[in-house]
């Protein structure tokens, strides 16, 4: 069978998920892709009278079922057809199974998963590729923020409205969070800078040679409590290879659970790359484990990520080696633009593109 990746556009109201979807469909399509979208199952029904903020208990459990149902459905119809292609294609969803989960109390979720002959471990972890959550504009972007383009949204363009629409995007993260290859898509002052970092995110999905781009990091020091958070424990081990290629084993881990990657870096001329990433098994992992670099320790650290005024960071604190170093890095900044930095973190040191501090370089025994 073909490769074909499966690849979910998400997000929380009003973050730009019609107009990527146009863009990801001109600009593969021009690079010779077959591209299928899945339109959003949700705004189907509700457009043919399901009403999602019913108080019948049993209408709204029926509804979200059938929701599920067809969503599935769906993808597998389209995966089925995309595998009659003879060139390269690729399946992108308008939203994925595990947002339906983001309305609903946890129970009646695991009651309609089970009736429906499946569980949150399989939507989340293995049924998709990828996983591309554009940032609300409700949040830092509130200028951008409507209503008027979707006659299905219920969310309003006050600041209620706006503290729904940001409460929905963290549940929406954190239904999908576990998956291992979630990347979180930052409001920007230019639009077109968001929609070239969905385009980055799935060519490299898709395995595309991608320009080197430096991430902004800072050591910084915490000044106050951090807001609300997704808080996981990282164990990172770099594996023997070849010169000029580098091999990461990531174990990430919360609330009991843990995701596995492995992850190839490729340099392929002074300003290209090939990144490539798989999920592994707990077996896998452990086998693999034995090519470690034995130039290199294990890095243990907590990460906590969080959006502020919609920009996505994630903060390491190393508990292995160089314990204690505390590392603020931002996703998806442009050199030119703004880090708006959140009250609780003093910047003691901007170390982007300081090699000394690349976690490849800090493994290094001394």
């Amino acid at each position: 069978m073909k490769d074909i990746k499966k690849i979910v556009l998400t997000g929380g109201p009003c973050a730009g998920k019609t107009t990527a979807l146009v863009r990801v469909i001109e600009h593969f399509s021009s690079l010779g892709y077959k591209v299928f979208t899945i339109p959003e199952v949700p705004t189907m029904f509700t457009q043919s009278g399901m009403d999602y903020l019913t108080k019948n208990h049993d209408f709204f459990y029926e509804g979200e079922k059938a929701t599920l149902e067809m969503q599935l459905a769906l993808e597998d119809k389209f995966m089925a057809m995309a595998q009659t292609i003879d060139g390269p294609c690729v399946v992108v969803c308008d939203r994925g199974a595990m947002d339906i989960s983001a309305y609903m109390q946890p129970e009646m979720w695991e009651d309609i998963t089970h009736a429906v002959g499946t569980s949150t471990a399989e939507l989340r972890d293995t049924r998709y590729d990828a996983v591309l959550h554009l940032v609300s504009a409700a949040d830092g972007a509130e200028q951008f923020y409507t209503t008027s383009n979707n006659a299905s949204r219920n969310e309003a363009a006050d600041e209620e409205g706006l503290k729904i629409a940001r409460l929905l995007d963290k549940k929406v993260i954190e239904a999908w969070t576990g998956h291992s290859h979630l990347r979180v898509i930052n409001n920007h002052e230019d639009f077109d800078k968001k929609l070239n970092r969905v385009l980055k995110e799935i060519s490299n999905v898709l395995e595309l040679p991608q320009p080197i781009e430096e991430e902004r990091k800072y050591i910084v020091e915490m000044t106050g409590a951090l807001p609300d958070c997704i808080e996981s424990d990282i164990t990172q081990t770099y594996l023997v290879t070849e010169p000029g290629c580098e091999v990461r084993l990531r174990r990430r881990g919360w609330g009991g659970k843990f995701v596995n990657v492995h992850t190839t870096k490729k340099r392929l001329s002074p300003t290209e790359e090939l990144v490539t990433e798989r999920q592994v098994s707990n077996n896998l992992y452990q086998s693999m484990l034995q090519q470690a670099d034995p130039y290199r320790q294990t890095i243990r650290k907590q990460r906590k990520s969080f959006i502020w005024k919609g920009q996505f960071f994630e903060l390491d604190t190393y508990q292995q080696p160089h314990e204690g170093l505390t590392i603020l890095e931002t996703k998806g900044i442009a050199r030119h633009e703004d880090v708006r930095f959140p009250p609780f973190l003093r910047v003691v040191e901007d170390i982007t593109g300081n090699t000394k501090y690349y976690n490849y370089n800090l493994a290094l025994k001394g």
